[in-house]
């Protein structure tokens, strides 16, 4: 089983990107869960949502306490909030920043960390408004690319299937994402 935990802010689109990711894993055979956690349910205030995927039926109903990955969508959490809380050893961390990865080198540096400027990409493809870019489709072509667990183009299927508006810009997107994702060496 693989467990994913992504950390946002409302209006992020971390609970569609969980939806979505869920939607490919889905399409490539897989059991999944996808589901959010809310605490004050308002634009701004830190969010989580999961997505559980595993080659057999899931029975655990429970919160995501020890995933295998992370996914960062606003890096002013990571001064906030533990996002790293339970991550399994040698897990995913992936940052929407435009700081190159060693940067978190000493706070994360027994994980994989990969970062990138999903925001910028977001703003490239007009995916929200320049103020407030929606990177969650941006953050899961980076995904794909940094772990390897789930093809580009099932996302792109997937995206195609949840997002009614701008789909194929938002599939340029992650494409380009899955490209410039930047890797800590």
């Amino acid at each position: 089983m693989i467990e994913i935990r992504f950390h946002g802010r409302g209006g992020q689109g971390a609970v569609i990107a969980s939806k979505i990711l869920a939607i490919a894993f889905f399409s490539e055979g897989k059991y999944v869960q996808s589901f959010p956690l809310f605490g004050v349910e308002r634009r701004g205030a830190p969010v989580a949502a999961f997505t559980r995927v595993d080659s057999a039926p899931l029975r655990l109903k429970c919160n995501i306490y020890t995933p295998d990955c992370i996914i960062v969508l606003d890096p002013t959490l990571t001064k906030t909030v533990d996002v790293t809380a339970g991550l399994k050893e040698n897990g995913t961390i992936l940052i929407n920043t435009d700081s190159p990865p060693e940067e978190f080198k000493e706070k994360y540096g027994k994980f994989r960390v990969a970062t990138i400027d999903a925001d910028n990409i977001a703003r490239e493809f007009r995916l929200g408004s320049a103020t407030s870019p929606i990177i969650n489709t941006v953050i899961l072509g980076a995904f794909a690319a940094q772990t390897r667990l789930v093809k580009l183009e099932s996302i792109q299927d997937g995206i195609r299937k949840e997002i009614p508006i701008k789909t194929e810009a938002n599939c340029e997107a992650a494409k380009k994402a899955y490209e410039n994702i930047k890797l800590l060496k």
